[in-house]
């Protein structure tokens, strides 16, 4: 059964669109992500315009990062004060990125820098996270419970900033401009390649910021709810992106298969997840730079 998608002029069988939304929404409950890494490149393989593909994925995002936010508040895992501070810095983040996106829009560049992107970003962060997650599974089976036990987080030098704020929830009394930058360059990203920026602001709030695992979770699902709202808009007022049929689809079909991903993501370990997911990252990178330089199949193509 085929669909028609206004925005991105093209017809689509309705139920691969609900599985691939499904899917994406499976994988977001076993891993905890947005899944915008993976729901992008997806609709980009099928053949959906790269630049149509980042607009309604944000707005997928937007609906899942807020069903999570909602959850993470009432469990009280959320860090209101940073998460404010993060959205001040993802939504300059976003509108810069929205302009970068229109010139590059204009000047024909903008499917060839969205793979690119995704094969940069993808390729260094599930390798790092495949060996990091390995290095753990690792030390786990060789030491004992005592030699596991490790600092909440490192202080460095981005600790020593000025402007500092405090953060009773996260326990932290940092620079505000840590946060302020790692929410702009979040935005960025998430204007330009629609992703909710989870694979990268979780560890960013981790490693960088130095925020306990307790808070992390819930305060970027609250960070990315807001920023992909301010973004969804921009990309469809400023570039017109945003095909709603193709989104509330893929929100359909999200928000079943998390459902089922969140059971599935509970009978497995910590470091299986993490391994398993930087495996997946690995996968989508490995594609995406496949198809970069992979003779395609029609030499000439009429596709905007």
């Amino acid at each position: 059964m085929d669909i028609y998608l206004p925005v991105a002029e093209m017809s689509v069988n309705l139920f691969l669109i609900l599985g691939l939304g499904g899917m994406v929404g499976f994988l977001s409950g076993v891993f905890g992500v947005g899944g915008g890494f993976i729901m992008t490149p997806l609709l980009i393989f099928i053949g959906i315009p790269p630049a149509v593909a980042v607009g309604s994925g944000a707005s997928q995002i937007l609906a899942s990062s807020t069903s999570g936010a909602i959850a993470h508040t009432r469990r009280r895992t959320v860090d209101f004060r940073m998460g404010w501070v993060l959205i001040a810095g993802g939504a300059v983040g976003s509108g810069l990125g929205i302009l970068l996106f229109r010139w590059l829009r204009a000047t024909g560049q903008i499917d060839v820098v969205i793979a690119l992107a995704y094969v940069l970003f993808l390729g260094v962060i599930g390798a790092l996270m495949f060996a990091e997650s390995a290095r753990t599974l690792f030390r786990t089976r060789k030491s004992s419970p005592a030699t596991r036990r490790r600092k909440l987080h490192q202080h460095h030098w981005l600790h020593g900033l000025p402007m500092k704020m405090r953060f009773n929830q996260s326990r932290l009394y940092i620079s505000v401009l840590t946060p302020l930058a790692v929410g702009a360059g979040v935005g960025v990203l998430v204007a330009i390649m629609g992703v909710g920026g989870g694979f990268i602001m979780v560890p960013a709030m981790i490693y960088l910021i130095g925020m306990p695992t307790s808070v992390v979770i819930g305060t970027s699902l609250f960070q990315i709810a807001f920023v992909t709202a301010i973004t969804s808009f921009l990309h469809a007022y400023t570039n017109q992106a945003v095909d709603i049929v193709l989104a509330l689809l893929l929100i359909a079909g999200g928000v079943i298969g998390v459902q089922f991903g969140s059971r599935a993501g509970a009978v497995l370990k910590g470091e299986q997840l993490r391994i398993l997911l930087a495996i997946l990252v690995l996968a989508v990178a490995l594609k995406m730079a496949w198809d970069l330089v992979a003779t395609p199949a029609d030499v000439f193509s009429i596709a905007r």
